[in-house]
């Protein structure tokens, strides 16, 4: 079974009309696929849906229009800062793009100047920006349980390119380790993301391969999802996700199909 269900079109941030994501999904072979555009957040309008009405009717539309040929759900990517009434969903994926500190909200992944002036916040520490980072999705992950978490390692999005903040750090990976296992206590699934690898700024998924040692030995439930912005990446790096998954030890994977996640087997 082939799904995704972090998915991005022209209603936010992606480049894709979702009829023209639907078409690529069933050319691919997909069995389900799931619409996640981005919840409206008060503080930062740039990359969010405009309408989340008009947004659930037109996927709903879509659901409707190729029943026969694939499930389709409607989903939302909500930030940790801001909550949405998950109840006009099929499901919530739980992300967080920003890091506050007084009244600013710091943009993680939109470019290395936005992120190093989150850093000059913390006074130029990695580490104490990755302990704000992390301590406050993982409490928001333990009161919200979204049905997804979405790239809980996302400050080390530029890691390979740019930063190298965080990787050649061993306090930092025994710090992202530590909050990894409080996140791995909750009944929620944890995506592995290669969103990165399809915008060329990573070469490995979401979490980082020590983190997801992590959810093995705890048994977390873990997905596989490409964060596609466009119609030719919403399968992106999956053959070669699933190897590497297996390599780690996971033998199963989870996907939503017949409105319910279901546990399916590593192909």
């Amino acid at each position: 079974m082939i799904s995704n269900f972090h998915t991005h079109t022209v209603l936010c941030d992606g480049k894709s009309s979702p009829e023209e994501v639907v078409l690529s999904a069933i050319e691919k072979g997909f069995s389900s696929l799931g619409f996640s555009g981005h919840a409206p957040t008060d503080f930062d309008q740039s990359y969010c849906l405009k309408d989340l009405d008009a947004y659930i009717a037109e996927i709903s539309a879509l659901k409707e229009k190729y029943k026969k040929d694939i499930q389709i759900y409607v989903g939302i990517e909500e930030d940790a800062y801001q909550w949405t009434d998950r109840s006009k969903f099929d499901y919530l994926l739980g992300s967080s793009h920003y890091l506050k500190t007084g009244d600013t909200y710091h943009q993680l992944d939109c470019g290395t100047e936005k992120l190093q002036k989150c850093l000059d916040a913390f006074s130029g520490d990695p580490l104490k920006l990755a302990e704000a980072y992390y301590s406050q999705f993982t409490a928001y992950i333990k009161e919200r349980k979204p049905d997804i978490v979405g790239h809980f390692d996302l400050i080390t999005k530029y890691e390979e390119s740019e930063t190298h903040w965080f990787l050649s750090n061993p306090d930092y990976h025994k710090l992202a380790q530590k909050y990894m296992k409080l996140a791995a206590e909750n009944d929620v699934i944890f995506e592995l993301n290669t969103g990165g690898i399809a915008r060329g700024i990573r070469s490995t998924p979401y979490p980082y391969e020590n983190l997801l040692h992590i959810l093995k030995e705890a048994n977390a439930k873990i997905i596989l999802n490409s964060d596609s912005h466009h119609k030719d990446t919403i399968d992106c790096w999956f053959s070669e996700a699933k190897k590497y998954l297996k390599d780690i030890g996971f033998q199963s994977l989870y996907t939503l199909y017949n409105n319910e996640f279901q546990k399916v087997s590593i192909s």
